[in-house]
């Protein structure tokens, strides 16, 4: 019965391994299309700034 619960548990601490590295990947995954966005927003927003002239974030700077 020891050997049998010893498997139970390693292929447990399999499965959860499995899942956490997933779940790891998944956050670095969204963590980089994060950083890729706000990017792209701040280029949007400077495209807008320039193109009507006006300062639209606030930082007291058009473009």
């Amino acid at each position: 019965m020891g050997l049998f619960w010893d498997l139970i548990q390693h292929s447990q601490i399999s499965d959860q391994q499995s899942k956490t590295s997933s779940l790891e990947d998944r956050v670095n995954y969204l963590e980089i299309e994060l950083r890729h966005t706000q990017e792209l927003l701040v280029k949007t927003l400077k495209t807008l700034e320039e193109t009507i002239g006006k300062d639209i974030n606030g930082d007291g700077r058009v473009g």
